[in-house]
């Protein structure tokens, strides 16, 4: 028998424990403090002496313990997991179908419509779709959307355990007979004690197998049938990559062949941060005509048929040619994986290989636009402005050039040079304004029926032979005694000028040739001489108010 002794050298026995007697403090010491918010204990509170009694104390406990009950057991005990943890996204699958009656065909009774079945384990729901098949004509889809299906009047819903292959559904109404499952759902009912019985084949549908028969040599059409065309190309596309050769630049668009009604889409290919209008589709989806049949075939008809219009084909478009479409020209230089697909099955002799061509950085130059020519309306500055923005801007003016030669005009007296005898008395006067360089011309009254009025409105007038780009203008210098001002094709013959005009051009007589002032002086002095001077009363400008010759 072993006895403990404390420090005094006493056995730790009831009746021979002692108060020590040099003890001084008697508070009873903070042993827990907070950290974290948490309640722990402060080892270095616990006396040296305490600490050891303490564990030798339990040390002595513990042995005496598994000697007496053995060693305690210790093995580890599994975490609890819920039912919805374990069974979260497992789902059973199963196929079947259904039989429909078919009311409005006298050929088909009834048809086999394939669905399939989803059991969610985690809540014991199901829901069923039908799986959707191009062209059918039906609504396919989700037929009944996720809910706990009721098994019968009493209450009670369908269970895991009630599903198996080779039996029927019964859900609101509609039988569905289950074939098949899948692999996991086969395991997890084998794993559950549940015998799965044998798969069965899925019924065809009578309506869908008389479709695929070929029909009979009898009632095949000569040309493409229409409805087989639409049931087995719906959906196919083939996409060729072109360039067009614009007036602008060189542009590269997709080329769409449509292969369910052959028609053609021509699109443009938009790059991120161009600078280009955003203007995707080039052409609209159409039947694009290659060539006229018929000989002396009207341009313009209501209708057209095969008959008379041959239309593109997909034997038309080979990579590295250049295809005319609607008289645009597109060179065809790559296609994606189908299209190449397609024309190793169905065009065998046709060879699709790209064509290599440089960077659009390398293709697309820049080219000096061309401006078409003057049509007559407004002025040249106008027309041109609408050439080269969208939205046209006002030409600019000089406005102190218009400030300072305000009111400022040369008048000049002309007549009409034209092949016609009866415009031989016909009158003008020619008037320049010298704040914006522009011509009027009005016409004086005569006895031969002609009226008088405004010939031309304030505009400017170019000279023959100036392009649209850059136009050359009348100027004073060109204002010659027996000079020939054409304007807008009428030729006028210069005969005489006001005294202003000599004095202008005096003033300014660096800017103007010597012949034209030497031509204006003789003819003032001639007028001076025979005492018919040009006064301001026979070159005064008609009012305003007179109607303009036409």
């Amino acid at each position: 028998m072993t006895y403990n002794f404390n420090n005094h050298g006493i056995p730790f026995l009831p009746g021979y424990s002692f108060r020590d007697v040099s003890k001084s403090a008697f508070h009873r010491s903070q042993t827990l403090g907070y950290k974290n918010g948490y309640a722990l204990p402060h080892r270095a509170s616990v006396r040296p002496a305490q600490d050891s009694l303490l564990s030798e104390y339990h040390l002595t406990h513990q042995d005496i313990t598994d000697l007496t009950y053995g060693p305690a057991d210790q093995k580890l005990h599994k975490a609890f997991i819920p039912a919805h943890v374990t069974l979260d996204k497992k789902v059973l699958r199963y196929y079947a179908y259904f039989v429909e009656d078919v009311l409005d065909s006298p050929e088909v009774g009834q048809c086999v419509r394939p669905v399939v079945i989803y059991y969610y384990l985690v809540d014991d729901s199901m829901c069923i779709f039908e799986p959707r098949v191009q062209n059918s004509g039906t609504q396919q889809g989700k037929r009944i959307k996720r809910q706990r299906f009721p098994k019968n009047d009493r209450g009670e819903y369908y269970k895991w355990k009630d599903l198996n292959l080779r039996m029927d559904l019964d859900v609101y109404g509609v039988k569905y007979h289950i074939t098949q499952c899948d692999a996991f759902t086969k395991e997890f009912m084998e794993s559950e004690g549940i015998l799965v019985n044998d798969p069965e084949p899925m019924p065809v549908d009578s309506h869908s197998k008389d479709h695929q028969k070929p029909q009979p040599p009898y009632s095949t059409p000569s040309k493409l049938d229409k409805l087989y065309q639409f049931l087995n190309m719906d959906g196919k596309v083939l996409r060729f990559f072109a360039l067009f050769d614009d007036a602008d630049e060189t542009r590269f668009v997709k080329i769409h062949y449509y292969l369910v009604d052959d028609t053609v889409e021509i699109t443009n290919v938009q790059e991120p941060g161009s600078s280009d209008d955003p203007f995707p589709v080039l052409l609209h989806r159409l039947k694009i005509p290659k060539q006229i049949k018929k000989e002396n075939f009207p341009i313009c008809v209501m209708e057209v048929s095969d008959e008379e219009v041959e239309y593109y084909s997909p034997k038309d478009f080979q990579l590295g040619q250049t295809i005319n479409l609607l008289g645009r020209s597109f060179t065809l230089y790559q296609c994606d994986g189908f299209t190449r697909e397609y024309y190793q099955k169905n065009h065998p002799d046709m060879e699709m290989k790209s064509v290599e061509i440089p960077k659009k950085s390398d293709v697309v130059q820049d080219r000096k636009k061309e401006v078409p020519p003057y049509n007559g309306f407004g002025s040249l500055e106008d027309s041109l402005q609408n050439c080269l923005f969208l939205n046209p801007k006002p030409p600019k003016i000089n406005p102190l050039k218009k400030l300072e030669k305000q009111n400022q005009v040369l008048r000049y007296s002309a007549r009409l040079e034209s092949p016609h005898p009866e415009d031989e008395s016909r009158r003008f006067i020619l008037s320049y304004y010298l704040s914006d360089d522009m011509i009027s011309i009005f016409e004086k009254s005569s006895s031969l029926c002609f009226f008088g009025g405004k010939f031309l409105k304030k505009t400017r007038v170019p000279k023959p032979g100036s392009t649209v780009e850059n136009p050359e203008y009348y100027s004073p210098a060109d204002f010659a005694i027996g000079a020939i001002v054409e304007v807008f094709s009428h030729r006028f013959v210069l005969t005489d000028a006001d005294r202003y005009v000599l004095t202008y051009l005096e003033s300014v007589w660096d800017q103007i040739p010597s012949q034209t002032l030497d031509s204006i002086r003789q003819k003032l002095d001639e007028g001076t001489a025979n005492k018919q001077p040009a006064d301001q009363t026979d070159l005064a400008e008609p009012s305003h108010d007179e109607k303009p010759v036409l």
